[in-house]
């Protein structure tokens, strides 16, 4: 028997478009592993901040249909999310996606982090589709690059494996006039070589130097923040740009830090300058070298003069996420998962300072920071409550570890598939500390782990010394 909803997903087989609105339809069929589940739709609101935005949602009904639909005016990766299974759709305006949404398997329950990618079927497209083209050029660099897994290849090997992967891709696709397409071979073989001993000044010559800034293309993106990584600051220990740290620290002047970054000379596109810049003070904010206060400022004032609207979304983004997560906010809440499956929110903890960090199971960093809260808890149990959030995907994994570790007996807590701890604290790593108040404000956020001196941060709170009020002893 065909449903209504079968009947509409269907349909796609004969690609029809839409002619006038500028609308993305999706329609699917999901595993049955997932039938009255909720699959939503998110974009990212820049490709800087990664912000996701959740966009359109539906439940999978009961022969495990849905639909969801999508405005936009240019070609870009969605995400559909089904619990913590996520995977990425590129669509163009004025198009029906028939996609099948794969069930959990095995491989899906051990990764790492809680979201795991899954790849969905496209369904009813030709080669020439864009989904297509993407999933046929991964199936032939992994069919290149499999057969070494597992060997030492030379830098040198490598360089001319992948030159002999664009001969061959460029032949294939020789008839391709897909430029999306062609823009994403061109950064997936940027990022590349970005892995590689390829020199920066070759980088920036050949993708980046008077070329237009590609905002809405996702891989230019990928590329440009592997690039610009860590830019700012090592200009900044330079001779050119020794004043950076007092245009932020002392001076919160935003016109000041452009002027010193204007002697870099590689760079003569202001538009470029601004969106590195951006790129910097997000780092900046979350390094202890600078006052967060002041570069907050600094961010406000680019936001307010920024050349390129782009640039000025970006900045906005951006104070959105420190305007939440700043000292002194009140704490977002959110509902996690305790060891027998019980549904906690962190509000139950309110009455004392509450010391938050996330980590994971699999991240040898984590696991060293536990063992330091372990300690941290012998000496301030009475003052801190000290919450740990797991962002393993698979629960036996957070419960082996539970397991493997019986004497930390603080509130160690799992990030759920329903659970929003992680995108409120825009935990984007594995791991994040913060110090909450006894009235659930952002006491320090971030706070510093373990490792960095959380404990210094405990001994001037809590360990003040009383005024001498003896008349004569000072």
């Amino acid at each position: 028997m065909i449903t209504m909803r079968s009947f509409i997903f269907i349909i796609f087989l004969l690609n029809i478009t839409i002619g006038i609105s500028q609308n993305v339809t999706i329609r699917g069929k999901a595993h049955s592993s997932h039938i009255g589940k909720l699959i939503h739709l998110s974009d990212y609101s820049d490709y800087l901040t990664y912000n996701i935005i959740r966009e359109s949602s539906d439940t999978i009904d009961k022969d495990g249909y849905f639909e969801l639909n999508y405005q936009t005016n240019r070609i870009k990766p969605l995400l559909l999310s089904i619990e913590n299974l996520t995977g990425k759709l590129y669509v163009q305006p004025n198009f029906i996606y028939g996609v099948k949404f794969p069930g959990e398997d095995s491989l899906t329950n051990h990764q790492t982090g809680t979201e795991t990618l899954v790849n969905l079927s496209v369904i009813g497209h030709d080669s020439t589709e864009l989904n297509a083209l993407i999933i046929d050029y991964n199936e032939q660099y992994n069919n290149l690059f499999l057969k070494y897994q597992g060997k030492y290849i030379t830098p040198a090997n490598i360089i001319a494996l992948h030159d002999t992967f664009l001969l061959q891709t460029n032949k294939r696709y020789a008839l391709n006039k897909n430029n999306y397409f062609y823009q994403y071979r061109s950064y997936v073989f940027a990022n590349f070589l970005s892995n590689t001993s390829t020199s920066k000044t070759i980088l920036y010559k050949q993708f980046i130097e008077n070329k237009q800034i590609q905002y809405h293309n996702f891989e230019y993106m990928e590329f440009f923040n592997t690039y610009f990584t860590g830019y700012l600051k090592a200009y900044a220990s330079t001779k050119n740009g020794g004043n950076i740290l007092n245009s932020i620290n002392a001076y919160a002047s935003y016109s000041d830090l452009k002027k010193q970054f204007a002697s870099d000379k590689t760079m003569s596109n202001d538009t470029l300058k601004e969106l590195v810049l951006l790129k910097g003070l997000i780092e900046f904010y979350y390094s202890p070298e600078f006052d967060k206060k002041q570069v907050q400022s600094i961010i406000e004032q680019l936001y307010d003069n920024a050349i390129h609207p782009e640039n000025k979304k970006i900045a906005f983004n951006m104070l959105q996420n420190i305007y939440q997560l700043q000292a002194g906010a009140n704490a977002p809440d959110f509902s996690v998962e305790n060891k027998t499956g019980s549904i906690v929110n962190l509000h139950n903890f309110k009455g004392k300072y509450i010391y938050l960090n996330f980590f994971s199971s699999q991240s040898d960093i984590s696991l060293n920071e536990m063992k330091k809260i372990a300690d941290l808890k012998k000496k301030f149990n009475d003052k801190v409550t000290f919450i740990s959030i797991c962002l393993d995907d698979s629960i036996r994994e957070y419960k082996s570890y539970l397991k493997a570790n019986p004497k930390f007996d603080w509130q160690i807590l799992h990030q759920t598939k329903y659970s929003n701890a992680k995108q409120n604290y825009n935990i984007k790593s594995l791991s994040g500390f913060f110090l909450i108040s006894p009235q659930m404000q952002l006491f320090l956020s971030p706070a510093p782990s373990p490792s960095e001196g959380i404990e210094y941060k405990f001994n001037a709170l809590f360990n003040r010394k009383k005024k001498n009020t003896i008349i004569g002893i000072r």
